[in-house]
Protein backbone atom coordinates (compact mmCIF):
# COMPACT_ATOMS: atom_id res chain seq x y z
CA UNK A 1 0.00 0.00 0.00
CA UNK A 2 1.64 3.79 -0.98
CA UNK A 3 1.88 5.82 1.76
CA UNK A 4 -0.02 8.75 -0.45
CA UNK A 5 -3.33 5.72 -0.41
CA UNK A 6 -2.98 5.33 3.35
CA UNK A 7 -5.73 6.62 5.40
CA UNK A 8 -6.22 3.99 8.44
CA UNK A 9 -3.36 2.77 10.90
CA UNK A 10 -3.31 0.15 13.34
CA UNK A 11 -1.81 0.94 17.30
CA UNK A 12 -1.57 -1.98 19.64
CA UNK A 13 -0.86 -0.83 23.32
CA UNK A 14 -2.46 2.04 24.76
CA UNK A 15 0.10 2.94 27.43
CA UNK A 16 2.21 5.32 28.08
CA UNK A 17 4.16 4.95 24.48
CA UNK A 18 1.34 3.64 22.98
CA UNK A 19 -1.20 6.07 23.22
CA UNK A 20 1.14 9.18 22.30
CA UNK A 21 1.73 7.71 18.87
CA UNK A 22 -1.94 7.11 18.31
CA UNK A 23 -2.49 10.88 19.23
CA UNK A 24 0.32 12.06 16.21
CA UNK A 25 -1.35 10.27 13.72
CA UNK A 26 -4.70 11.01 14.74
CA UNK A 27 -3.88 14.77 15.20
CA UNK A 28 -2.09 14.41 11.78
CA UNK A 29 -5.78 13.17 9.95
CA UNK A 30 -5.26 9.43 9.89
CA UNK A 31 -7.98 7.14 11.23
CA UNK A 32 -6.63 5.02 13.95
CA UNK A 33 -7.42 1.82 15.00
CA UNK A 34 -5.97 1.61 18.94
CA UNK A 35 -6.18 -2.15 20.33
CA UNK A 36 -5.60 -3.24 23.80
CA UNK A 37 -6.64 -6.33 26.27
CA UNK A 38 -9.74 -4.56 27.86
CA UNK A 39 -11.68 -1.42 27.81
CA UNK A 40 -10.47 -0.59 31.18
CA UNK A 41 -7.08 -0.04 29.30
CA UNK A 42 -8.49 1.46 26.18
CA UNK A 43 -10.41 3.99 28.17
CA UNK A 44 -7.36 4.70 30.03
CA UNK A 45 -5.65 5.25 26.75
CA UNK A 46 -8.20 7.58 25.26
CA UNK A 47 -8.28 9.75 28.81
CA UNK A 48 -4.55 9.78 27.76
CA UNK A 49 -5.26 10.94 24.19
CA UNK A 50 -7.46 13.31 25.44
CA UNK A 51 -5.21 15.12 27.48
CA UNK A 52 -2.30 15.11 25.45
CA UNK A 53 -5.09 16.31 22.49
CA UNK A 54 -5.76 19.48 24.78
CA UNK A 55 -2.36 20.82 25.43
CA UNK A 56 -1.83 20.34 21.79
CA UNK A 57 -4.58 22.55 21.25
CA UNK A 58 -3.44 24.81 23.66
CA UNK A 59 -0.16 25.46 22.19
CA UNK A 60 -1.88 25.43 18.55
CA UNK A 61 -0.57 22.40 17.29
CA UNK A 62 -4.00 20.83 15.53
CA UNK A 63 -5.00 21.69 12.42
CA UNK A 64 -6.83 24.98 11.99
CA UNK A 65 -10.17 24.90 12.42
CA UNK A 66 -10.16 21.47 14.21
CA UNK A 67 -10.27 20.98 18.28
CA UNK A 68 -9.59 18.03 20.42
CA UNK A 69 -13.34 16.26 19.57
CA UNK A 70 -12.33 16.25 15.91
CA UNK A 71 -8.67 14.16 17.06
CA UNK A 72 -10.73 12.25 19.46
CA UNK A 73 -13.40 11.08 16.27
CA UNK A 74 -10.75 9.44 14.27
CA UNK A 75 -9.61 7.53 17.23
CA UNK A 76 -11.48 4.12 17.48
CA UNK A 77 -10.63 1.37 20.21
CA UNK A 78 -10.65 -2.39 19.75
CA UNK A 79 -9.90 -5.77 21.75
CA UNK A 80 -10.54 -7.80 18.38
CA UNK A 81 -7.19 -7.81 16.08
CA UNK A 82 -9.27 -9.18 13.05
CA UNK A 83 -11.96 -5.87 13.38
CA UNK A 84 -9.46 -3.89 14.55
CA UNK A 85 -6.31 -4.15 11.33
CA UNK A 86 -8.67 -5.87 8.76
CA UNK A 87 -7.56 -2.92 6.04
CA UNK A 88 -5.12 -0.98 7.75
CA UNK A 89 -1.63 -0.36 5.81
CA UNK A 90 0.47 0.11 8.80
CA UNK A 91 0.59 -1.21 12.44
CA UNK A 92 2.59 0.14 14.84
CA UNK A 93 3.03 -1.67 18.79
CA UNK A 94 4.13 -0.20 22.00
CA UNK A 95 3.78 -3.26 24.39
CA UNK A 96 6.10 -4.79 26.78
CA UNK A 97 9.62 -4.52 26.54
CA UNK A 98 9.47 -8.67 26.16
CA UNK A 99 10.34 -11.55 23.17
CA UNK A 100 7.30 -13.42 23.93
CA UNK A 101 5.01 -10.76 24.41
CA UNK A 102 5.73 -9.14 20.98
CA UNK A 103 5.72 -12.48 19.77
CA UNK A 104 2.54 -13.61 20.75
CA UNK A 105 1.16 -9.81 19.54
CA UNK A 106 2.91 -9.82 16.07
CA UNK A 107 1.23 -13.10 14.94
CA UNK A 108 -2.34 -11.76 15.94
CA UNK A 109 -1.56 -9.13 13.59
CA UNK A 110 -0.31 -11.15 11.07
CA UNK A 111 -3.50 -13.22 11.26
CA UNK A 112 -5.11 -10.33 10.68
CA UNK A 113 -3.91 -7.44 8.75
CA UNK A 114 -3.84 -7.55 5.12
CA UNK A 115 -0.84 -8.57 3.74
CA UNK A 116 1.07 -5.74 2.31
CA UNK A 117 0.64 -3.65 5.70
CA UNK A 118 3.69 -2.54 7.24
CA UNK A 119 4.24 -4.08 10.91
CA UNK A 120 6.71 -1.66 12.81
CA UNK A 121 7.62 -2.48 16.97
CA UNK A 122 8.56 0.66 19.32
CA UNK A 123 11.28 -1.14 20.95
CA UNK A 124 14.63 0.25 22.99
CA UNK A 125 16.38 -2.42 22.04
CA UNK A 126 15.24 -5.62 21.36
CA UNK A 127 16.05 -7.52 17.86
CA UNK A 128 14.10 -7.06 15.09
CA UNK A 129 15.44 -9.65 12.96
CA UNK A 130 14.20 -12.02 16.04
CA UNK A 131 10.84 -10.60 16.62
CA UNK A 132 9.98 -10.76 13.27
CA UNK A 133 11.81 -14.68 13.06
CA UNK A 134 8.27 -16.25 13.80
CA UNK A 135 6.12 -14.09 10.64
CA UNK A 136 5.14 -15.41 7.28
CA UNK A 137 6.57 -12.32 5.95
CA UNK A 138 9.37 -10.33 8.21
CA UNK A 139 10.02 -8.51 4.91
CA UNK A 140 7.04 -5.98 6.03
CA UNK A 141 8.96 -5.79 9.64
CA UNK A 142 11.24 -2.83 11.28
CA UNK A 143 11.67 -1.14 14.32
CA UNK A 144 10.16 2.24 14.87
CA UNK A 145 11.81 3.21 18.17
CA UNK A 146 9.90 6.60 19.65
CA UNK A 147 11.40 8.61 22.64
CA UNK A 148 9.11 9.50 25.60
CA UNK A 149 7.50 11.15 25.79
CA UNK A 150 6.55 10.03 22.16
CA UNK A 151 4.16 13.22 21.19
CA UNK A 152 6.22 15.54 21.97
CA UNK A 153 10.30 13.80 21.06
CA UNK A 154 10.92 14.28 17.06
CA UNK A 155 13.15 11.52 16.96
CA UNK A 156 12.35 7.92 15.95
CA UNK A 157 14.93 5.19 14.61
CA UNK A 158 13.72 3.01 11.69
CA UNK A 159 15.87 -0.02 12.15
CA UNK A 160 15.56 -2.71 9.49
CA UNK A 161 15.98 -6.65 10.67
CA UNK A 162 17.91 -9.22 8.51
CA UNK A 163 14.98 -9.72 6.11
CA UNK A 164 13.33 -5.97 6.06
CA UNK A 165 12.55 -4.91 2.53
CA UNK A 166 14.08 -1.55 1.37
CA UNK A 167 10.34 -0.36 0.42
CA UNK A 168 9.14 -0.87 3.71
CA UNK A 169 11.57 0.93 5.40
CA UNK A 170 11.32 3.96 2.87
CA UNK A 171 7.28 4.10 3.32
CA UNK A 172 7.77 4.48 6.70
CA UNK A 173 10.30 7.07 6.80
CA UNK A 174 7.69 8.75 4.45
CA UNK A 175 4.59 8.05 6.52
CA UNK A 176 6.60 9.31 9.97
CA UNK A 177 7.43 13.20 8.02
CA UNK A 178 3.99 13.03 6.92
CA UNK A 179 3.05 13.21 11.04
CA UNK A 180 5.67 15.50 11.63
CA UNK A 181 8.33 13.14 12.84
CA UNK A 182 12.34 13.44 12.80
CA UNK A 183 13.25 9.81 11.53
CA UNK A 184 16.47 8.35 11.02
CA UNK A 185 17.54 5.32 9.24
CA UNK A 186 20.07 2.91 10.26
CA UNK A 187 21.88 1.08 7.40
CA UNK A 188 21.28 -2.23 9.53
CA UNK A 189 20.47 -3.33 13.48
CA UNK A 190 22.91 -2.50 16.29
CA UNK A 191 21.99 -3.72 20.07
CA UNK A 192 20.63 -0.50 21.48
CA UNK A 193 20.21 1.32 18.23
CA UNK A 194 22.55 4.33 18.33
CA UNK A 195 20.45 6.55 20.63
CA UNK A 196 20.97 4.35 23.69
CA UNK A 197 24.35 3.50 22.25
CA UNK A 198 25.82 6.90 23.36
CA UNK A 199 23.19 8.01 26.08
CA UNK A 200 24.60 4.84 27.69
CA UNK A 201 27.93 5.91 26.66
CA UNK A 202 27.64 8.91 28.05
CA UNK A 203 26.39 7.67 31.50
CA UNK A 204 29.01 5.24 32.32
CA UNK A 205 31.33 8.34 32.44
CA UNK A 206 29.04 10.66 34.02
CA UNK A 207 28.56 7.66 36.78
CA UNK A 208 32.35 7.31 36.88
CA UNK A 209 32.84 10.56 37.77
CA UNK A 210 30.71 11.12 40.35
CA UNK A 211 32.27 7.86 41.85
CA UNK A 212 35.43 9.14 41.58
CA UNK A 213 34.73 12.31 43.67
CA UNK A 214 35.46 14.63 40.61
CA UNK A 215 32.17 16.59 40.91
CA UNK A 216 28.48 15.86 41.73
CA UNK A 217 25.76 14.69 40.49
CA UNK A 218 24.46 18.15 40.55
CA UNK A 219 27.34 19.27 39.13
CA UNK A 220 27.54 16.87 36.38
CA UNK A 221 24.37 17.63 35.11
CA UNK A 222 24.71 21.28 34.85
CA UNK A 223 27.40 20.95 32.89
CA UNK A 224 25.80 18.53 30.25
CA UNK A 225 22.57 21.08 30.18
CA UNK A 226 24.42 24.77 29.55
CA UNK A 227 27.34 23.17 27.26
CA UNK A 228 27.04 20.06 25.57
CA UNK A 229 22.89 19.79 25.83
CA UNK A 230 22.80 22.90 24.22
CA UNK A 231 25.62 22.62 21.36
CA UNK A 232 24.38 19.06 20.32
CA UNK A 233 20.62 19.75 20.07
CA UNK A 234 21.97 22.23 17.69
CA UNK A 235 24.65 20.35 15.74
CA UNK A 236 25.09 16.82 17.27
CA UNK A 237 28.27 15.43 18.44
CA UNK A 238 29.76 14.91 15.03
CA UNK A 239 29.57 18.37 13.43
CA UNK A 240 30.57 19.74 16.34
CA UNK A 241 33.67 18.22 16.30
CA UNK A 242 33.97 19.61 12.60
CA UNK A 243 33.51 22.72 13.74
CA UNK A 244 36.01 22.38 16.61
CA UNK A 245 38.57 21.33 14.34
CA UNK A 246 39.34 16.94 14.05
CA UNK A 247 43.00 17.51 14.53
CA UNK A 248 41.92 19.27 17.91
CA UNK A 249 39.81 16.11 18.85
CA UNK A 250 42.15 13.89 17.66
CA UNK A 251 44.88 15.26 20.07
CA UNK A 252 42.59 15.03 23.22
CA UNK A 253 41.56 11.66 22.40
CA UNK A 254 44.95 10.13 22.01
CA UNK A 255 45.26 10.91 25.90
CA UNK A 256 41.78 11.12 27.61
CA UNK A 257 40.35 7.89 26.36
CA UNK A 258 43.16 6.29 28.21
CA UNK A 259 41.56 7.85 31.39
CA UNK A 260 38.49 7.32 31.09
CA UNK A 261 36.00 4.66 32.17
CA UNK A 262 35.95 1.75 29.72
CA UNK A 263 33.85 -0.97 31.87
CA UNK A 264 31.61 -3.37 30.61
CA UNK A 265 29.46 -4.39 33.79
CA UNK A 266 27.01 -2.30 35.13
CA UNK A 267 28.81 1.03 36.89
CA UNK A 268 29.58 0.40 40.80
CA UNK A 269 27.80 3.48 42.33
CA UNK A 270 24.61 2.57 39.52
CA UNK A 271 24.17 -1.20 41.10
CA UNK A 272 24.77 0.32 45.23
CA UNK A 273 21.70 2.64 44.18
CA UNK A 274 19.68 -0.05 42.72
CA UNK A 275 20.83 -2.66 45.86
CA UNK A 276 19.58 -0.39 47.93
CA UNK A 277 16.11 0.56 46.31
CA UNK A 278 17.18 4.34 45.65
CA UNK A 279 15.88 4.11 41.86
CA UNK A 280 15.18 7.22 41.16
CA UNK A 281 11.59 9.30 41.45
CA UNK A 282 9.63 5.94 41.36
CA UNK A 283 11.13 5.73 44.77
CA UNK A 284 11.54 9.30 45.89
CA UNK A 285 15.51 8.90 46.29
CA UNK A 286 17.99 8.11 43.29
CA UNK A 287 20.92 10.64 42.89
CA UNK A 288 18.58 13.07 44.06
CA UNK A 289 15.44 13.38 46.38
CA UNK A 290 12.17 13.21 44.98
CA UNK A 291 10.13 13.99 47.94
CA UNK A 292 6.43 14.85 47.37
CA UNK A 293 5.41 16.57 44.14
CA UNK A 294 9.11 17.31 43.26
CA UNK A 295 9.30 14.71 40.64
CA UNK A 296 5.80 15.53 39.24
CA UNK A 297 6.89 19.41 39.04
CA UNK A 298 10.08 17.88 37.10
CA UNK A 299 8.53 16.09 34.16
CA UNK A 300 5.66 18.39 33.84
CA UNK A 301 8.38 21.87 33.37
CA UNK A 302 10.36 19.18 30.94
CA UNK A 303 7.54 18.31 29.38
CA UNK A 304 6.53 21.95 28.93
CA UNK A 305 10.22 23.32 27.57
CA UNK A 306 9.53 19.74 25.07
CA UNK A 307 6.20 21.33 23.82
CA UNK A 308 7.84 24.53 23.48
CA UNK A 309 10.16 23.68 21.34
CA UNK A 310 7.66 21.75 19.32
CA UNK A 311 5.84 24.31 18.42
CA UNK A 312 9.24 26.06 17.47
CA UNK A 313 9.75 22.67 14.84
CA UNK A 314 6.43 23.31 13.57
CA UNK A 315 6.67 26.94 13.02
CA UNK A 316 10.15 26.65 10.80
CA UNK A 317 7.88 23.71 9.18
CA UNK A 318 5.59 25.94 8.01
CA UNK A 319 7.84 28.28 6.70
CA UNK A 320 9.29 25.52 4.66
CA UNK A 321 6.76 24.21 3.41
CA UNK A 322 5.91 28.19 2.42
CA UNK A 323 8.76 28.78 0.56
CA UNK A 324 8.51 25.37 -1.49
CA UNK A 325 5.47 26.36 -2.68
CA UNK A 326 6.70 30.09 -3.24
Amino acid sequence: MRIEDMTTVGAIGSGTMGHAIALEFAVHGYQVHLVDQSDRLLDHGLDLIRADALEFASHGLLKEGEDVDDVLSRVSPFTDYHEALAGVGYVTESVAENMDVKHEVWLKAEEAAPTDAIFATNTSGLSPTKIASVLAHPERFLVAHYWNPAHLMPLVEVVPGGKTSPKAVDATLGLLKAIGKKPTRLNKESLGFVGNRIQMAVLREAFHIVEEGVASAEDVDAIVKYSLGRRWSILGPIASADLGGLDVFAAVSSYLFKDMDNGVDTPALLAEKVKEGHLGNKTGQGFYAWSGQEGAKTVARRDEELMEALVRDSKESQKESQAAED
